[in-house]
């Protein structure tokens, strides 16, 4: 292969640099190269051989326009694997790309070109069409006035409509057929093309063509459906891009509840407005009545209620004080908070959110296969149809049968648009995750969201999930030869170095007792188990009986204690001091009071749950009891609860798994759909497919009912995208006109085509009133 001159690259590795498609270097379908010192991998041996063949053509340098901002992508939303660095079309389907981020000033460059030609279009349209009926009703003024001059003036008004305001649908069949992926704009360009080639060649030169093409002496021409179908097909795509955009409504609906400024109290205590660009981790902020807060942070002084609404969808305000955590976006009420900054920027909660939505907008669902497979024969197939047709109305149909002929295969060509059979899947996966974060149900990619209607067996971790996640320690004694107060001083001090919430509690307590705690060293924890460490010179034990037994320390004595405090729902951490049992600390988490209606209505909705933990069975047993709970895994160690999950599904179960702590990370990943506590961990909430903000279990309820609604809208756009091409197919192609005498004219069947695209897209729409 020869080398090239380029110098510019715009194609990263694992591209196809020829077609854009995504492809697995490890595993490239097509083969790879390595080319001036960097690595192609090509999705099919054609693509491959097209750069060998010309390197330098797929290499040229591109720059985004204008009008884009700097690192600015785009994508296409059928097939979310082509992404750009400029606005265009798809080279597999043709379709505009769209942004991949979300922002509030979202200019639509595709859009306003597309308007502008439609506009442009529609000047020189009207009297194309005008003069048209003229030729259909015989006897008007202008055709004894034009004669023989009316294929002219047709040819020169509707020159501009075809060869400016419809190149872009030219450019795109082309690159179709180029790219060897045919699609919409394969069968538009073709089906108009052919009739505006067949007219000028008619009006110019009418003694090239045959005596059988004549009608009374003259060849017809086809300017006015040619000009008339390009511009439907124009304010198709003008509307279509309209209702896309609405689709992003909600994400940028969440955008715009972020306030552009601050008011930041300076180290003097002097407060000043700035932009919330200039806002950084730890700064004190003032949250006055009625304002939004600005940033992710914790209350430091002051109390109110926080009207959390527009990220948790509840519309009951919250009570704040010192300690609270408080999220960007939300409304202050009546009192007066200083908030110290903790996340800001793109690690606010409503910057993931947003986030996480648009990737799922642009995920795939399983049943968008179906489509898929459709889509790979649907042109060729339609292609074979428009030749049929044209073939059999040239050989067996009625005088004249070239013009009925050609005008039957443009219009089988032209109705027979897969856009809305691409589009019914991502249309309404795009606004249904709308919905849900509108809701407080992130719904991380599309196959959790498809996957979550079939889910028969909901495993919810206990702690931080079904309860509070904010235990109290509730008893604390000692056994001979040790101090209460001390016992607790000794395990404070070592739980301080921990995060987990038990650990918490622990210090808490101690604080509150007014006990001096002292530094730990060489801290060590085991994951489900406990912590050690020395304090004081004091070798420290904090943990399960497991834990304390690893170190040899006896607790047959304290087990039975242990039982009575598990039995009344505590939990009893064990303690043991330089290798003596010295104590029990027993500590209470509050049940969510929200959990007992949310687990209602998942069994009233079929759903079996069951409660994992690794806690103690007693414990367990205790809570589950409260909650009605007959299926419980205790004692289960972190890297266990991944077995529990699979032998769940290997008993043939659909099971979805929520929890809220880096422990339930594993089990979140390996259930069919993991759901995370949006209160929890952000380990737990990259490994999940659904997150609730709120850390509320009715969520899940919620995110079951949008999942049923997403899938029904799913399925109701490929009936009627199939339907539509299953019946418009065969009446274009002239079935109707043996036995009723009806054609289809191709105007006619353009603008069915682009009904059928925008209809899809609006029922789509409807998904943003759906109750959930």
């Amino acid at each position: 292969m020869k080398d090239s001159s380029a110098t510019a690259v715009t194609a990263p590795l694992g591209v196809d640099p020829v077609c854009g498609m995504t492809v697995d270097l490890d595993h490239p379908k097509g083969g790879k190269i390595v080319y001036q010192g960097v690595e192609y991998g090509f999705c099919s041996p054609r693509c491959k051989a097209r750069f060998e063949a010309e390197p330098h053509k797929f290499l040229v340098p591109k720059q985004p326009p204008p009008e884009a901002p700097p690192g600015t992508e785009w994508t296409c939303p059928m097939h979310p694997e082509i992404v750009r660095s400029e606005p265009g079309s798809c080279p597999i389907c043709g379709m505009a790309l769209e942004p991949l981020g979300v922002s509030l000033d979202e200019r639509n460059p595709e859009l306003d070109d597309m308007s502008r030609r439609f506009k442009v279009s529609l000047v020189f349209t009207v009297p194309v069409f005008l003069l048209g009926m003229s030729e259909i009703l015989p006897g008007m003024p202008v055709q004894h006035a034009f004669g023989s001059l009316m294929p002219w003036i047709q040819l020169v008004l509707a020159t501009p409509v075809v060869l400016w305001a419809g190149w872009p649908l030219f450019d795109r069949g082309w690159a179709s057929i180029v790219n060897r992926s045919l699609n919409m704009f394969t069968l538009i360009a073709l089906g108009t093309g052919v009739a505006y080639a067949f007219s000028v060649v008619a009006t110019v030169a009418p003694g090239l063509l045959p005596d059988a093409m004549r009608n009374h002496g003259v060849v017809p021409v086809y300017f006015e459906p040619a000009a008339f179908i390009v511009s439907l097909v124009l304010l198709g795509q003008v509307l279509e891009l309209r209702a896309r955009a609405r689709t992003r409504g909600a994400l940028q609906a969440l955008l715009g509840l972020t306030p552009k400024t601050a008011r930041r109290i300076g180290t003097a205590g002097d407060e000043q407005d700035v932009p919330l660009a200039e806002v950084q981790r730890g700064d004190l902020l003032r949250v006055r009545p009625g304002e939004k807060v600005p940033v992710d942070g914790v209350v430091t002084a002051g109390a109110s209620s926080v009207d959390e609404s527009m990220v948790t969808g509840e519309p009951v305000p919250v009570h704040k004080e010192s300690g609270s955590k408080v999220t960007g976006a939300t409304v202050n009420g009546t009192g007066s908070l200083v908030v110290r900054a903790e996340r800001v920027g793109e690690a606010t909660l409503l910057a993931q959110i947003v986030r996480m939505v648009a990737e799922a907008q642009r995920s795939r669902a399983p049943i968008q296969r179906l489509a898929d497979k459709v889509a790979g024969w649907f042109v060729p197939a339609v292609l074979a149809v428009a030749a049929v047709t044209f073939a059999g109305w040239l050989l067996a149909g009625p005088e004249p049968r070239f013009a009925h002929a050609l005008v039957n295969a443009v219009a089988v060509l032209i109705i027979a648009c897969p856009c809305a059979l691409g589009l019914a899947t991502p249309m309404s996966i795009m606004v249904g995750t709308g919905r849900g974060a509108g809701a407080g149900v992130l719904i991380r990619n599309a196959e959790a969201l498809e996957t979550l209607e079939k889910v028969d067996t909901l495993l919810v971790d206990k702690t931080g999930t079904l309860t509070e996640g904010k235990p109290r320690l509730v008893n604390a004694e000692a056994f001979a030869g040790f101090a209460a107060d001390e016992v607790l001083r000794l395990a404070a001090s070592l739980e301080r170095a921990s995060e987990h919430p038990l650990a918490q509690a622990v210090v808490k307590a101690a604080l509150e007792r007014g006990l001096a705690l002292a530094e730990a060293t060489d801290f060590a924890s085991a994951t489900g188990s406990g912590v050690s460490g020395k304090v004081d010179d004091r070798l420290v034990w904090v943990g399960s009986p497991r834990h304390l037994e690893t170190a040899r320390v006896p607790v047959a004595g304290a087990r039975e204690r242990a039982e009575e405090l598990r039995a009344e729902g505590e939990t009893a951490l064990f303690v043991a001091i330089d290798g003596r049992l010295a104590g029990l600390l027993g500590l209470a988490d509050p049940i969510k009071s929200t959990a007992p209606d949310a687990l209602r209505q998942l069994r009233e909705d079929g759903v079996r749950v069951a409660m994992i933990t690794g806690d103690s069975r007693t414990t367990a047993q205790a809570v589950a009891r409260k909650l009605g709970i007959e299926e419980v895994h205790a004692e289960v160690l972190p890297a266990q609860k991944g077995e529990v999950v699979a032998r769940l599904r290997a008993e043939g179960r659909v099971v979805a798994m929520a929890g809220d702590g880096i422990n339930d990370a594993p089990a979140l990943a390996a259930a069919d759909v993991g759901i995370a506590m949006g209160s929890g961990t952000d380990v737990a909430m990259e490994s999940a497919g659904i997150t609730l903000v709120k850390g509320d279990l009715r969520g899940i309820a919620r995110a079951r009912r949008l999942s049923r609604a997403t899938l029904r809208n799913i399925r109701q756009n490929l009936f009627w995208a199939f339907a539509y091409n299953v019946i418009g197919v065969p009446i274009a192609a002239g079935v109707l006109y043996p036995a009723f005498g009806v054609l289809l004219s191709p105007m006619v069947a353009s603008a069915a085509m682009s009904f059928s695209s925008v209809s899809v897209i609006a029922n789509a729409l409807r998904l943003r009133r759906v109750e959930i």
